[in-house]
């Protein structure tokens, strides 16, 4: 199988990007209410930033590995698209995943919600891009 590792590469930098636009100015806000963090404050924003470049690098190399494997069952399967296999993906392993951890909780309906449509939607962006990438830059 001939993996395309640029590809797989910028894929997982924009989706880095993404998840800094989804999770700030799209959904920021929202997004500290269920995490049940104030960020508004310069403290506590100031708090935040000093740990989160170790929480990115683990990010970027979870995305790295999640890429890799999509990038192998992508080329695996030659029948459907790019986009096709990673949406399939995403609704049989992701999407379920993220409503499992969103619904077993303490949280309020409200909450759970949110959550579950915060992160399975950024979630389905990303994998959109990754099918689309993955399928026609080979």
């Amino acid at each position: 199988m001939e993996i395309n590792y640029l590809a797989v590469l910028v894929c997982t930098v924009l989706a880095l990007i993404i998840a800094v636009v989804w999770y700030g100015p799209l959904f920021g806000r929202k997004w500290a209410e269920v995490v049940g963090g104030n960020f508004d404050t310069t403290g506590a924003r100031g708090e935040m930033q000093k740990r989160v470049m170790p929480l990115y690098i683990t990010q970027f190399l979870l995305t790295l590995f999640q890429v890799t494997i999509l990038a192998f069952y992508v080329e695996g399967w030659k029948e459907a698209s790019g986009l096709e296999n990673a949406l399939w993906v995403w609704a049989a392993f992701v999407m379920p995943t993220i409503a499992s951890s969103s619904m077993w909780n303490n949280d309020s309906a409200k909450i759970s919600w949110a959550r579950f449509l915060i992160q399975s939607g950024y979630q389905l962006v990303v994998f959109a891009m990754f099918g689309f990438i993955l399928g026609v830059w080979k």
